[in-house]
């Protein structure tokens, strides 16, 4: 593989962290949210510089300091990478406009320190997407953990602190208890933590020893929301809802899941799990996890907490995908990182223009508005049916390719899932959109007096529901991304 040296992803992680100072010195709202602006384009802006590179084949890399003989803080932007970073940076200017109306519109305390986390939390995300090796990932991956947690505790009360305990105890708890060590075992075994096409533990231990790195990689990202080790997403719905947004579409469980593919394919390797016959154990992992997932959010009646339990579930898909361990799998996998990023940020967008224009939580206090927020609800049946996998949204294209690598896999149980799966999403999601349209005047919760929330709120929403439609027509980059990195790993 053929690669280029330039500064320019180091560039892509600094430039949300060196705005920071201004924003905390910044005693203007309208100066803080410009730079805000300012620093997103820029991160969008040397992202997307990266991108004709990338398609052509070749990979950028650049090395900042070396520690030891096969682990340095390096950066290297392949397609995976590639992928990634364009969906998190092109999020982030659109949520950094949804927060404005959001945290005006509810005049939150605290909005600089919400805005400062905001952008490290984006540096640290990026650097997950551009890192070499396991050790870059993993430092990345923990300062992420860290500049979150302000944000999931943002209202400072009882209930906040104990949903952040929870949050900490179990993302950095997992980190250094399970990866730490599965690290130092896997450089130990192999002399490197570089990641490699064909993975750099092929041929370094017993069977044995590598399903046990496997499940300590698994369940040791558990950003990644994979069951059991679930419970901190949905304990932290207590944070303001553009916060819920980033941790469901633009970092946190997308850095979780995008970790554990990248060690997939990159530690170990699509030859060394199919040799050692470890996909149908991923697989079942997975597939647990979308059940379960699902089932438990048909019970739910609080719109985020719903929300919450079907990203639990859509994250899996990604991780299925790639334990299939079939092109096709690996391709549907992929593309749903973008697919399921730009639909369920719309539905978390939705939910907070909701409690901004109205102060509803619940699902059962929302009878009749579609009346009153046309606009948000229509984006929201949009967002709905690209995550049930229905066109004519993007999701179709990836629960497609999902289907059809199942079937190269030779996986009928596993396209068993994936149908009842859709089917128990439109169960959650249909009856929110009938209820919200379809209702007689009389049932109608809400009076003539409510209406959208403010355009800084529902312009976003709409946009990204837009987005959501368009991929399935036009999925380019992602699809190109998705099959230069299937055919990197497996050859195919």
């Amino acid at each position: 593989m053929e690669t280029v040296t330039s500064i320019k992803p180091l560039l892509a992680v600094l430039v949300s962290l060196a705005v920071t100072p201004i924003l905390v010195s910044s005693r203007s709202p309208n100066v803080r949210e410009a730079w805000t602006f300012v620093a997103a384009a820029a991160k969008f802006a040397i992202v997307i510089s990266m991108l004709p590179v990338i398609l052509t084949g070749t990979e950028i890399v650049y090395t900042v300091a070396e520690f030891l003989p096969g682990a340095a803080i390096r950066f290297r932007v392949d397609a995976l990478g590639m992928l990634f970073a364009i969906v998190s940076s092109s999020l982030w200017i659109v949520t950094s406009a949804y927060s404005i109306g959001y945290m005006r519109g509810l005049n939150e305390h605290s909005q600089t320190r919400y805005f400062c986390f905001f952008a490290l939390a984006l540096s640290a995300t990026i650097g997950v997407a551009f890192s070499a090796n396991l050790l870059t990932l993993y430092l990345f991956y923990e300062m992420l953990s860290f500049a979150t947690y302000p944000l999931v505790t943002h209202h400072q009360d009882q209930e906040a602190r104990r949903s952040g305990r929870k949050y900490l105890f179990y993302i950095v708890g997992t980190s250094i208890g399970l990866v730490l060590p599965a690290m130092v075992i896997a450089y130990n075994l192999s002399g490197t933590l570089e990641f490699s096409s064909h993975g750099f533990l092929t041929g370094a231990g017993s069977k044995p020893l590598m399903s046990l790195l496997l499940i300590l990689f698994i369940f040791g990202f558990a950003k990644a929301a994979i069951m059991p080790l679930h419970a901190w997403l949905p304990a932290a719905m207590v944070a303001p809802t553009p916060v819920s947004a980033l941790l469901h579409a633009v970092a946190v469980v997308k850095v979780g899941v995008f970790s554990v593919v990248r060690v997939l394919t990159g530690v170990f390797g699509i030859d060394l799990l199919h040799s050692l016959n470890l996909g149908p154990f991923i697989a079942l992992v997975a597939s647990v996890t979308i059940l379960m997932g699902s089932f438990i959010a048909l019970s739910q009646n609080e719109l985020k907490r719903l929300l919450a339990f079907s990203t639990i579930a859509q994250l899996s898909y990604i991780v299925l995908g790639v334990g299939l361990l079939s092109p096709k799998g690996i391709t549907g996998g992929l593309i749903h990182i973008a697919m399921h990023a730009f639909g369920k940020i719309t539905l978390f967008f939705c939910a907070g223009a909701i409690f901004v224009a109205t102060g509803k939580k619940n699902i059962s206090e929302m009878v009749g508005i579609g009346r009153r927020m046309p606009i948000t609800m229509t984006a929201f049946f949009v967002a709905s049916l690209s995550i049930i996998g229905m066109p004519p949204c993007g999701g179709f294209l990836s629960k497609w390719y999902l289907a059809l690598g199942s079937l190269e896999a030779h996986q009928m149980p596993i396209l068993l899932v994936l149908l009842l799966s859709s089917f128990l999403n439109a169960a959650y999601f249909m009856p929110i959109v009938y209820r919200a349209f379809f209702c007689g005047p009389q049932e109608s919760m809400f009076e003539s007096g409510v209406k959208e929330a403010p355009a800084f709120c529902v312009v976003p929403l709409v946009i990204t529901a837009a987005v959501s439609i368009v991929l399935l027509f036009i999925p380019q980059p992602f699809y190109r991304l998705a099959t230069m990195m299937v055919l990197k790993i497996t050859g195919a």
